[in-house]
């Protein structure tokens, strides 16, 4: 599912997002990242129809979320982490197949054997009551259902730090499953960055309700090294190349801009940037 947000903007009481803009084509897994209180559930609100933008379009596949908003939600899945003050996002006293199919028959795609299977697969027995599951059982109910309904865009909100080890393995398994046509796509918020250097596509950084990057990760890597080694050495490349340098007791690091023409040091260990990197060096240099 092609998303694109154009000069989208969102008032809230202490906090503003925007303009937003960003065109991210279809088939792409998203790794939406930022420091706390960045703006990345004010921009998954904006997506899911939860929040109104104060200004600016958002759309889905070329169709205006205000337009179409019924049509278009329908064709999201979503996983969030529940926040228990609030209570259950399913209903405690309904079975996991109970409340898939009373909240099934909102999506015209719903399939009770295909939530079945899911349920077996992730180890769910059907007729345990919602509200007996764990926090990371809830996490994997959700994701059942949300594939049950065959969704085009897959929304999850912090979830792989609920999941235990093997179940994350799985959970990788499903989204390369899901995204093998190239016509969907996933949106993964998370502060687990080594997650996103594995499977993330495309990138998304907030910081204060603005975009610091948005692009594929292919390109972020060819266009940063981390550079490891001798102050003095890393101070003979060019000034405006070097995005921030922190000196340590056994080295010195840095973020540097890379072109296929750079040239280094011998002596300097140059190394392509994790997202975590990517975003603690580029964050340093802003502030």
């Amino acid at each position: 599912m092609r998303i694109e947000f154009q000069e989208v903007k969102k008032n809230l009481d202490k906090f503003t997002m925007g303009p937003i803009n960003f065109d991210i084509p279809a088939g792409y897994i998203i790794g939406l990242v930022g420091p706390n209180g960045a703006g990345k559930t004010t921009l998954l609100n904006l997506l899911m129809g939860l929040y109104q933008p104060t200004g600016g379009e958002i759309r889905l596949d070329g169709i205006s979320v205000k337009a179409a908003e019924k049509e278009l939600l329908e064709r999201m899945g979503v996983v969030l982490v529940e926040d228990m003050s609030e209570g259950f996002l399913f209903e405690g006293s309904r079975t996991l197949l109970q409340n898939g199919n009373d909240f099934g028959r909102y999506y015209s795609h719903y399939k009770e054997e295909k939530l079945k299977e899911y349920l077996k697969r992730f180890d769910l027995e059907e007729q345990r009551l919602y509200r007996k599951l764990s926090k990371g059982q809830r996490l994997k109910y959700q994701l059942a259902f949300a594939l049950a309904h065959d969704p085009k865009l897959l929304i999850l909100d912090e979830p792989t730090g609920n999941f235990d080890p093997t179940f994350r393995e799985e959970f990788f398994r499903i989204l390369k499953e899901f995204m093998a046509d190239g016509e969907k796509s996933v949106i993964l918020a998370t502060h687990i960055t080594e997650d996103l250097d594995r499977i993330a596509d495309y990138l998304i950084y907030l910081e204060k309700g603005q975009t610091v990057f948005t692009k594929d990760v292919e390109t972020l890597r060819e266009s940063y090294r981390m550079v490891v080694g001798e102050t003095y050495k890393i101070k003979l490349l060019a000034p405006e190349k070097i995005i921030h340098m922190e000196e340590g007791t056994y080295g010195t690091k840095a973020l540097v801009k890379h072109t296929r023409r750079s040239l280094y040091d011998k002596e300097l260990t140059v190394m392509v940037p994790t997202i975590e990197e990517l975003m603690y060096f580029t964050t340093k240099r802003r502030k």
